[in-house]
């Protein structure tokens, strides 16, 4: 376990900051996992039913897993290690947006969403390993 001085502190803005984001991502999870075509309607990919709606499922359990990740980093181990997990965290949003660009079905506001996403996992980084 990292020493206090290394890790996030609850005094600090990016601690609360990093479990805020745990808590969309927990909320993003829920609703692929609950209601999959909704969740596909706001990712930007078409969500066809039935046996497909298992793959719509499985981007719900990556971003419960991505949450619990980032919330268990941010309590328990170093500013390093949870700034390590979000820089490397940017790939999901790189590539959810070359998927939904390569579908071709998503409208600019849900590129924008993952491009965002992207951005604030950028300065979110940043800010903890500054």
């Amino acid at each position: 376990m990292a020493s206090a001085d290394q890790r996030l502190s609850a005094s600090e803005p990016s601690f609360w900051v990093v479990l805020g984001l745990s808590a969309v991502y927990l909320c993003l999870s829920g609703l692929f996992i609950v209601a999959p075509t909704t969740g596909a309607s706001i990712f930007g990919i078409p969500a066809p039913g039935n046996l497909a709606d298992a793959y719509l499922r499985a981007i719900g359990f990556r971003d419960a897993a991505l949450a619990l990740y980032l919330a268990g980093l941010a309590c328990f181990s170093s500013r390093r290690a949870v700034g390590i997990v979000l820089g490397a965290t940017v790939l999901i949003p790189v590539c959810d947006v070359a998927l939904v660009l390569a579908v071709g079905t998503a409208a600019w506001w849900q590129i924008g969403l993952h491009a965002l996403n992207g951005v604030c996992l950028i300065v979110m980084t940043t800010w903890v390993l500054r």
